[in-house]
């Protein structure tokens, strides 16, 4: 199927998704005669629709309807919550909202050189999202933050030490302002909440050293994920789960472009310097034993933090020394926190999520 058939077949089963979020059961016929088709492309639509990870509920002589209505995405709301950033320099058509796209980062990508500074691109849902190392990122329609980020740096890749840091520092006071107070950094690009995965973030970087960068900065942030949700495989939870209340994502989505344009901004300036005192004081990790390792190369120490540049601190043997890359977890056997292991934690809610 080319991209333009592609597009019709997500903007009709959106319209599906918009009549299923009412209160009342509809009926596969009030569909197929709404939007024209016929029944069984109507069954076909809901089959496809519940693999983006949507809940619907069928029963027969009834129809369909979600197990829960959708907060949808609205680029006008984002932004009416977003109004207080950076004087003015950025508006609402800084905003792209998309219903289905493989992945927000690679749309971003695909269109960097028209997009202005700071333009920021999110979706209902993603086909194709991933983390790190290539590894998928579940993303199930309605149900998260699915975000990127087009910025970019004058001076070259060296100016952008420590951006990753500095975005989950972003991510963490926006859900400060939503109420979730609690939430940990875990280095070089996850956000936690009482040992469990909230958010994570990958950013992909266009550029030459010395010159003209441009990072793309993808942002995902579990926001009401579904109850029968798969193929995540560590431990995870959501805002809805840590706040005991469903969220506005809009409202959510602007609390975090305030935050983040704002900070970009001094970050581009000074670096992750004046942000490293919130940083630590976020640390999940901070004076604790932990492993770091990539590829056949792995060590044990104490964490110590992160230096101006991003660095990981730690400290084995009674020195310290700076890791640039790598993936951390605590010691298990040393009686740690075992969240990178797929184990509970004090017998709290517990799901497996991704890295």
């Amino acid at each position: 199927m080319n991209s333009s058939g592609k597009s019709k077949v997500n903007q009709l089963r959106t319209k599906i998704i918009s009549l299923l979020s009412h209160e009342h059961f509809v009926s596969g016929e009030e569909i197929a005669t709404q939007l024209g088709v016929t029944r069984s492309a109507v069954s076909s639509h809901v089959k496809a629709i519940s693999g983006l990870g949507l809940d619907i509920f069928s029963v027969k002589g009834k129809g369909y309807k979600l197990a829960q209505a959708l907060n949808m995405l609205d680029s006008s709301l984002i932004f009416k919550y977003a109004a207080n950033s950076s004087n003015g320099l950025f508006g609402q058509q800084h905003i792209i909202v998309e219903n289905i796209v493989s992945s927000t980062n690679d749309l971003i990508k695909a269109s960097s050189r028209e997009l202005s500074q700071g333009s920021v691109c999110l979706a209902e849902a993603q086909t194709k999202g991933r983390g790190r190392r290539g590894r998928t990122w579940v993303s199930p329609f309605g149900a998260s933050i699915y975000m990127s980020m087009l910025w970019r740096f004058e001076s070259g890749y060296q100016s952008m030490s420590g951006l990753s840091l500095l975005i989950g520092i972003g991510v963490r006071r926006a859900l400060n302002a939503m109420g979730a107070e609690k939430s940990q950094l875990k280095w070089p690009n996850d956000v936690y909440y009482n040992g469990k995965k909230l958010a994570g973030i990958l950013i992909e970087v266009e550029g030459k050293i010395g010159d003209l960068t441009t990072a793309i900065i993808g942002i995902g942030v579990n926001v009401a994920l579904p109850e029968n949700v798969k193929g995540i495989d560590q431990p995870f939870t959501d805002v809805q789960t840590v706040l005991g209340k469903r969220i506005d994502r809009n409202e959510f989505a602007g609390a975090l472009l305030n935050e983040l344009w704002q900070m970009l901004e001094i970050f581009q300036q000074q670096g992750l310097q004046p942000f490293l005192k919130e940083w630590h004081q976020a640390d999940l990790f901070l004076n604790e034993r932990i492993s770091i390792g990539a590829g056949n190369f792995s060590t044990t120490g104490i964490s110590r933090g992160i230096d101006s540049s991003g660095a990981l601190l730690l400290e084995v043997d009674g020195i310290v020394k700076p890791y640039f890359g790598g993936e951390i977890h605590q010691n298990i056997a040393e009686g740690a926190n075992s969240s990178d292991s797929g184990s509970g934690n004090n017998g709290s809610e517990f799901r497996v999520r991704q890295v």
